[in-house]
């Protein structure tokens, strides 16, 4: 008996706590939008943290909570709140005034209640005998009676007399204060025929504390949206997965009990195989993923309005396709559209060279045999056209005419569902998903989410191969360039071979002209071998290898190219180290140079200068030709193959710039049309990058 009341005790306790924490909880969430109820907004948000209060000192009071001090205090507070909130939804409609007892009857009740108290404290001060403990008893259940019938004459009249527009408001005020006022009715009038107090009934007080916090927060939702329970799948499951095992737990209790009490050798006997079996077969089944999956379905059947949680199979969706980086994009194609359906492989088959389907991917399926045309051409058309997705049981079946399969996928027992991947009306590839531990028949809800699903694969997959193109098309622009800008330096090559050749029949027979004409072909060669040197160079920006170079020497080379041409005047010089490839900086100064005398007037000078400008060394080109517009400097002078010359390549201004930025330098242009340009190569001194080792990394 002892052990029974421990028993309620401590339920009453978790009941009570649980009242008290729900009463509070929808006070202050109630306190924001107090003006649902009118007046009596206030007046109710104190009502429920003194129930809340009651509640909470119940769950602590010890004894019978009438003979109790802080119960007694509570219960009173709670009642006398409530009656106020009685009043005042009766005033929110002017029914104070109109109905005549409906003032009296409250003031009665805060009257009766008030005395009750008083009494009550004024005996649980008293040592008083065991029979005027029991007339305290009975006089303190007859005037919460009194109080508990008052209370729910108030509620009744509260709702059915009141104005139709106004009963959604009173509903569930009143439903709350009747369940709470209807329990106390109960409780009382057993204790009053018992004459004792029945604890196992008082235990469950904190169940009309629950339902009345739940029917205030009903109705002070201004949306009945706003208190909607919608569980998301994975806490339905977990909590579907915890009911069974509290089930098979409770069961598991249940049963040992029994057979405990039956007794004997026997019943332990059956007792340890009972408990020996169950447990296995509870290791056994409910670790499998066929009966998880089973679970599954069958919630997502009975307890939800669709079969899919739609945010949580995107963002599934959108990790698989994203984050595993170091799986090819095929196979991670395979996952996102098996996960939907908990399929344990696939493959992934796309266009080929004339059209047909081939293997482009497998995901955990390497038992199966693909031929090399998956599915040819003319069987491809229909899954294109329709998007079709073809369930491939139904094939087998019979079931599904119009569309020819490949009989490897209809002789292997595990190939599932053929679904088509279409992108703007064209068909960039179809997975193939194995069969599920649990498969089951395609919907109408499969179908749409598998069409959403195989478009955005089907962008993806696009997408890759537009990116795949375009590296493609850059290798090979790579490569012409690269072939362009060996046609460059061999056309000026030719031009030299040329005009040596011209010269050689007038002056073959003079020794100097032979001697400076094997200095000139010994350049020549020395130049073709650099520019075979540098056809692994290009596209990457690199030159020949930097090293300090007298800056008197490269121009003295220059100027030595231009001798016969009396425009190119050496303007200033200085004899200075530099930090630059000899062989890359006299091409790009040999550059500027030419296009110079290339823009001006025949009678017009081309000054060439080299100054120190802090710890650079800056190279000039200044012509007075025709210049060009700042449009033309910005947008196109560097381009390349941009030319305005009749038969250039448009590569020269390009080049020139690439190599002094190779050499950590750089190029600068100032034009004005009709007035002329000037170039600026700046390259770090050699002196100045021996103090400073990155200081040429820092211009660049």
């Amino acid at each position: 008996m002892m052990k029974a009341s421990a028993v309620w005790a401590t339920m009453g306790v978790g009941l009570d706590l649980t009242g008290a924490i729900a009463l509070a909880s929808i006070a202050i969430w109630l306190f924001s939008r107090r003006d649902r109820f009118g007046a009596a907004g206030t007046a109710m948000v104190v009502a429920l943290l003194f129930t809340a209060l009651w509640s909470l000192a119940c769950a602590f009071g010890i004894g019978t909570p009438e003979v109790t001090f802080l119960p007694a205090l509570s219960e009173s507070a709670r009642n006398l709140a409530w009656l106020v909130v009685v009043y005042r939804l009766f005033a929110s409609d002017g029914r104070d005034a109109s109905v005549a007892p409906i003032r009296p009857v409250i003031f009665a009740l805060g009257a009766v209640e008030i005395l009750h108290f008083a009494v009550n404290s004024g005996l649980s001060r008293l040592e008083i005998d065991r029979d005027v403990l029991d007339f305290a008893f009975q006089f303190n259940v007859m005037f919460r009676l009194l109080v508990t019938v008052g209370g729910l004459v108030l509620a009744h009249n509260l709702y059915a007399g009141a104005p139709r527009e106004s009963r959604a408001a009173l509903r569930w005020p009143a439903m709350g204060l009747a369940v709470l006022w209807a329990f106390d009715l109960n409780l009382y009038t057993i204790a009053y025929l018992a004459g004792n107090w029945p604890y196992e009934i008082a235990a469950i007080r904190g169940v009309a504390a629950i339902a009345m916090a739940v029917c205030i927060a009903i109705g002070g939702a201004k949306n009945r949206n706003d208190l909607r329970l919608r569980p998301s799948r994975a806490v339905t499951f977990q909590t579907f997965s915890l009911l069974v095992i509290g089930v098979y737990l409770v069961a598991m209790v249940a049963v040992a009990q029994w057979l405990s009490y039956a007794g004997g050798n026997f019943a332990r006997l059956v007792e340890l195989a009972f408990l020996t079996l169950g447990s296995a077969f509870a290791l056994v089944v409910l670790p499998s993923r066929r009966v998880r999956s089973w679970f599954k379905v069958i919630l997502a059947k009975h307890f939800f309005q669709h079969r899919y949680d739609y945010r949580e199979e995107w963002l599934r969706f959108t990790r698989t396709i994203g984050s595993d980086q170091s799986a090819a994009l095929g196979e991670r194609v395979v996952q996102s559209m098996a996960d939907v359906f908990e399929s344990p492989a696939g493959l992934l088959l796309t266009p080929g060279e004339h059209g047909e389907l081939t293997l482009a991917a497998r995901w955990n399926w390497r038992e199966i045999e693909v031929p090399a045309v998956a599915i040819p051409v003319q069987d491809i058309a229909h899954f294109e056209r329709t998007g079709y997705i073809a369930d491939l049981d139904d094939v087998r079946a019979g079931r599904e005419s119009g569309t020819t399969i490949p009989n490897w996928l209809i002789d292997h027992p595990r190939a599932w569902a053929l679904i088509p991947l279409v992108h703007y009306d064209r068909l960039v590839g179809m997975v193939v998903l194995a069969r599920p531990q649990l498969a089951r028949k395609f919907d109408w809800e499969d179908f749409d989410l598998l069409r959403v699903i195989g478009q955005q694969v089907a962008s993806y997959l696009s997408e890759n191969a537009s990116q795949l193109a375009l590296a493609e098309s850059a290798r090979f622009e790579d490569f012409n360039r690269r072939i362009a800008f060996v046609m460059h330096d061999i056309k000026n090559l030719a031009s030299q071979f040329s005009l040596l050749a011209r010269n050689a029949e007038l002056h073959a027979e003079k020794p100097a002209f032979r001697a400076d004409m094997l200095v000139t072909l010994r350049n020549s060669s020395d130049k073709l071998n650099a520019l075979l040197a540098r056809l692994s160079r290009y596209g990457s920006g690199g030159v020949d290898r930097v090293e300090q170079v007298a800056a008197t020497e490269v121009l003295g080379l220059v100027m030595e190219r231009f001798k016969d041409s009396p425009q190119v005047v050496l303007a200033e010089s200085r004899d200075i180290m530099v930090t630059a490839s000899r062989h890359s900086l006299e091409q790009v100064l040999v550059h500027l140079v030419q296009n110079a005398v290339d823009a001006s007037e025949p009678e017009s000078p081309v000054f060439l200068s080299l100054v120190v400008e802090g710890i650079n060394a800056r190279f000039e080109v200044l012509d007075s030709g025709t210049g060009m517009s700042a449009d033309f400097v910005r947008n196109r002078l560097f381009k390349p193959f941009v030319s305005t010359k009749s038969g250039g390549f448009g590569i020269g201004a390009f080049e020139a710039r690439e190599l002094v930025r190779a050499m950590r330098g750089r190029l600068d242009v100032e034009s004005r049309e009709g007035l002329g340009s000037r170039f600026t190569v700046r390259l770090p001194l050699a002196a100045a990058t021996d103090i400073y080792p990155n200081y040429a990394e820092k211009v660049a």
